[in-house]
């Protein structure tokens, strides 16, 4: 594989990759099939470039693409690459689970009214003006008592006489 094809290959997975994060599934296909054919089939990056593109049929609802693909991939020579499409086969061949349709709720499409009226700025709750920010009010320090009480002083002394203690002690 060329350089050129090499850089051809990422540039089309990436892509694809994009599109499939995104919700375009047909070009996520689209763009992966491209890769694959700049790739060898059975390089690690051609296993992962089928594994995205496995998910990108399941994606766009044709299962059976992407079984019979997840199936070939059972037997990549990569291990990393059978083993993840040993997992997103078992997960594609999982039975689907019925949901009684209690569990649902229904959204009804409303695309096509005609009698659907704009929400007009009259009709918007009016919005209540920000609060300004106070002052903040400092307080009077001429009425605070700031003498020195001699905590700090007594509290150092403490220190300085365990400090002493501990290292005549040790």
């Amino acid at each position: 594989m060329t350089e050129n094809d090499q850089s051809q290959f990422l540039t089309r997975f990436n892509q694809g990759k994009t599109a499939f994060d995104r919700g375009q599934y047909r070009q996520s296909i689209a763009e992966l099939e491209a890769a694959l054919k700049l790739t060898t089939i059975g390089s690690k990056q051609g296993g992962e470039a089928q594994l995205w593109l496995a998910m990108a049929y399941q994606a766009a609802g044709d299962i059976e693409k992407a079984k019979e693909l997840c199936r070939k991939l059972v037997r990549h020579p990569h291990p990393d690459c059978r083993k993840q499409s040993q997992q997103v086969l078992a997960i594609l061949q999982a039975p689907q689970l019925v949901r009684p349709p209690e569990w649902l709720t229904s959204i009804p499409d409303l695309t096509n009214q005609e009698n659907t009226k704009p929400v007009s700025a009259q009709m918007r709750r009016p919005r209540r003006p920000k609060p300004e920010p106070s002052a903040i009010q400092f307080e009077d320090t001429r009425r605070m008592n700031t003498r020195d009480n001699g905590f700090i002083l007594a509290a150092i002394t403490f220190i300085v006489i365990l400090l002493g203690l501990t290292y005549w002690l040790s």
